[in-house]
């Protein structure tokens, strides 16, 4: 997966296809609001594995039912597709929660 900056104009896109997140050059970020504890570490867990599976890990807490999430590629400084990728799959695990 690409590890290079993104675009201005891919930024754009993205924010518009990642409705919920916050997109900036420096980072994407999101809060998820989860039922109770259980789900919100059950996200959590999920999410890590993927995370894991791609080497590209998330800046997060969690705190009860809440998951604050902030994803950047480090040794890039900003945002590369990869954390589009993660923000996605969370996306997806996270169903409704939001």
């Amino acid at each position: 997966m690409a590890r290079e900056l993104l675009s201005e104009d891919e930024l754009e896109a993205l924010a518009a296809e990642l409705g919920a997140w916050d997109v900036s050059g420096s980072e994407l970020r999101r809060t998820f609001r989860f039922g109770n504890f259980v789900e919100a570490f059950g996200f959590m867990a999920a999410a890590a594995l993927v995370a894991e599976k791609m080497d590209h890990h998330p800046n997060w807490s969690n705190v009860y039912s809440t998951v604050e999430v902030a994803l950047n590629t480090h040794d890039r400084g900003g945002v590369t597709e990869l954390d589009a990728a993660l923000a996605r799959a969370m996306d997806g695990l996270a169903g409704d929660a939001g």
